[in-house]
């Protein structure tokens, strides 16, 4: 399958400089692009690999059209990043597979489930008593939506999703441990997508909640009462527990773990392995990780840590003893 220059342009806009007619049969890195395939470029920092690349076009922002012009064919776009985005989403659409049934044969599904005519449910798939799935929405392989969640339209769950299994909730009980059942369900809004065998945990007593737009990586666990605002996103192993609150337009980067009963503002961003163990009021970037190191000086960099404390009792006992000397030198 191959794309022409000026029907992606047609379909998508921006300034193409080069031939309309050129057939585009793939994307493709800017360093290993070939003549056939089409690159972008939206970070100024690797910019030198523009003038060798050998793609057939490439996408760039305004400030680099000199040097992509200098280069041979190129789409000039605002945003260039977006736009890559857009040629993903329109060269998905031309390759698409012919449907096969709505419903696989392998899935199970309760009677009692509502599903809309469009959504799409995938091999191996369970469909739960009460659940509700929206327009569009599919669910690939193996995905598990338990009773009485809901899922918006337009949602995309990939392999291996639990959507509503019991959240962890126990109680102590003379040593042992009493289960509290988790009696809230898990509520989806519209537009998310969640990646392989990321666990969405059903609330004990009100819902999970998972906002319009919000981007789940795999492999992420979130726990019972969780809500998280429109249009979060949250890369591989992120840990929310339980009863968090995450405003909208936030990223939490890979690793990362919030820890339980904590509110996030909207717009706050949290980089990757960061423990978050205290409530964020503002928006803003947040980091709080221990930088690698060779293993022996980590080591006493740890040891030099724990004595912090103990260094600033000191230090505060220096600096009254010093003050207490200066007003005795003041004195006639």
């Amino acid at each position: 399958m191959a794309l022409r220059l000026g029907a992606i342009v047609e379909a998508l806009g921006g300034e193409l400089h080069g031939d309309a007619a050129l057939g585009i049969d793939g994307i493709a890195p800017l360093e290993s692009a070939g003549p056939s395939q089409l690159a972008f470029l939206s970070n100024p920092k690797y910019q030198q690999q523009l003038a060798s690349s050998r793609a057939g076009c490439v996408i760039v922002g305004p400030a680099q059209r000199a040097l992509a012009l200098a280069r041979g064919a190129c789409i000039v776009a605002d945003a260039p990043y977006l736009y890559f985005a857009k040629v993903t989403q329109l060269w998905k659409r031309q390759r698409a597979a012919v449907a096969g049934p709505a419903i696989h044969p392998s899935a199970v599904i309760d009677p009692s489930a509502q599903i809309d005519p469009s959504a799409r449910i995938g091999p191996l798939c369970v469909v739960e008593r009460g659940a509700r799935i929206g327009a569009d929405t599919v669910l690939k392989s193996r995905v598990t939506l338990g009773e009485d969640c809901s899922v918006g339209a337009r949602c995309l769950l990939h392999a291996g999703v639990v959507i509503g299994a019991d959240g962890f909730g126990f109680a102590p009980n003379a040593g042992a441990w009493e289960k509290i059942e988790q009696l809230g369900a898990v509520r989806i809004g519209d537009d998310v997508e969640i990646g392989a065998n990321t666990c969405v945990d059903r609330g004990a007593l009100d819902d999970t909640v998972i906002g319009n737009g919000v981007k789940l990586d795999n492999l992420i666990q979130i726990g019972h009462n969780v809500q998280i605002g429109e249009h979060t996103a949250m890369a591989g192993c992120v840990g929310v527990a339980g009863s968090a609150h995450i405003g909208a337009h936030c990223t939490v980067g890979g690793g990362a773990i919030v820890l339980g009963h904590l509110t996030l503002a909207d717009r706050v961003n949290i980089s990757a392995a960061t423990v978050v163990t205290r409530s964020i009021a503002q928006p803003g970037h947040y980091t709080g990780m221990f930088p690698i190191d060779e293993n022996s000086k980590w080591e006493k960099n740890a040891a030099s840590l724990k004595q912090l404390h103990s260094l600033r009792d000191r230090l505060k006992a220096v600096e009254k003893s010093l003050e207490q000397h200066l007003k005795s030198l003041e004195k006639p």
